[in-house]
């Protein structure tokens, strides 16, 4: 098994003898002292870099891959060789954990392995779509090319992603922040109230008495909501991970939502139309992409629609009609589909499409927290002023007897 890379710090003198210090990924110091001496440069201090005190390695997140992606495409197009644009991109990064997943790629493909293999050794990071995609580009001989649309659709799919999870964000946070501030009311504030009601010897409204109860059943039991809450989640994250059913009708219950749930659609037909016209781009044959396009799609009831056209178009059916036939996308994409089918430009039709719901996505996630902020303020202003007004009431009532 090859011995993973360590991150060195290097002090050394260039060809001109001037004093210059950098970090190289290398399996031991020997082999770093070698890798200087290959490029010019004569080593006087080599050693590890220290760890960080402060939560060891950085992750690796998806915008990393599709900025490495977009860099080995912009070094290829340049005319670069493999195996030094590897270099130059890994020797660069900022990110540790980056930089020695490229440079164990480098030694890979150093080794006489091909790029689509050395990505594929790594699936964390590189999902099948993506290893498909390079091998394709190797086979044809136009892998630069290919390396630029498949930096475009990573590029294009984390944008997506982090617009749904903006448009997600905001009114869960607003909800939770107002579940915070009702329940310090209701432990801290209420209580007081309490208090003062004792000296009042008169009965208490309803309204106040139910507030109250609230208040003490949160005072005596906050641990037991705790723990119930903390099971709910683990319980949620678990089924999530294990049950496809249960994964199945929440992506169904999702695109129910109000507003978010259209965001949800359009979310899930622009990644239908990228991926495959990413895949026709790269010569991958219908039948064939729709698998990958099915797993890109993000919701189980797309992923079914998707798997249902490549039966249909497997036995014959066109892909406009096939898609008809899912009642899952509207005509305007249908219409675009048979146009590129008959004018032999799908792969450019369908990338129109990806553009103008991507747009869509964004131009609704910008207006939502116009959209979805009345609703959320209503809410918060019915339970926090509930609370105020049951808290108010006796004294009202005292003040009107008096």
């Amino acid at each position: 098994m090859a011995q993973a890379d360590t991150v060195f710090i290097w002090e050394g003198l260039d060809k001109k003898g001037s004093r210059i210090k950098g970090e190289t990924a290398a399996a031991t110091e020997v082999l770093a002292r070698a890798e200087l001496r290959r490029q010019g440069i004569n080593p006087l201090k080599v050693r590890k870099k220290p760890k960080s005190l402060f939560g060891g390695k950085k992750k690796i997140t998806p915008k990393d891959i599709a900025v490495f992606l977009r860099q080995m495409s912009t070094m290829m197009e340049a005319g670069v060789p493999l195996v030094q644009a590897f270099d130059i991109v890994g020797r660069g990064h900022e990110n540790p954990s980056m930089r020695e997943l490229i440079m164990s790629m480098k030694s890979d493909v150093e080794g006489g392995t091909t790029f689509s293999a050395a990505l594929g050794k790594h699936p964390r990071y590189f999902d099948d779509l993506v290893v498909n995609l390079v091998n394709a580009g190797e086979q044809s001989g136009a892998l630069e090319a290919l390396l630029d649309k498949i930096a475009t659709y990573k590029e294009k799919t984390e944008s997506l992603k982090a617009k749904i999870k903006k448009a997600l964000f905001y009114p869960t946070a607003v909800i939770v922040v107002g579940i915070i501030v009702t329940a310090i009311l209701l432990i801290f504030v209420v209580p007081q109230f309490q208090d003062l009601f004792q000296g009042f010897g008169a009965d208490l409204p309803v309204f106040t008495l139910f507030v109250i109860g609230i208040s003490e059943f949160l005072q005596s039991y906050w641990w037991l909501i705790l723990l119930a809450l903390a099971v709910a989640v683990y319980g949620f994250r678990e089924a999530h991970r294990r049950s496809e059913t249960f994964r199945r009708r929440l992506d169904i219950l999702s695109l129910k939502i109000p507003v978010i749930g259209e965001v949800l659609r359009k979310a899930s037909i622009a990644r239908f139309s990228r991926t495959l016209s990413t895949m026709f781009a790269a010569g991958v044959p219908l039948v064939e992409a729709m698998d990958s396009v099915a797993g890109a799609t993000g919701n189980a009831l797309y992923r079914e629609g998707t798997l249902r056209i490549r039966d249909e178009t497997a036995a014959g059916t066109q892909l406009q009609q096939a898609m008809r036939n899912t009642d899952l996308f509207p005509n305007m994409v249908v219409q675009m589909v048979a146009i590129g089918e008959e004018s032999g430009a799908l792969d450019d039709m369908l990338d129109k499409v990806a553009d103008f719901y991507e747009e869509e996505v964004d131009n609704m996630v910008d207006s939502l927290s116009s959209l979805i902020e009345p609703m959320i303020m209503a809410f918060l202003g019915i339970v926090v002023g509930g609370l105020v007004v049951a808290m108010y009431l006796p004294i009202f009532q005292l003040g009107a007897v008096v």
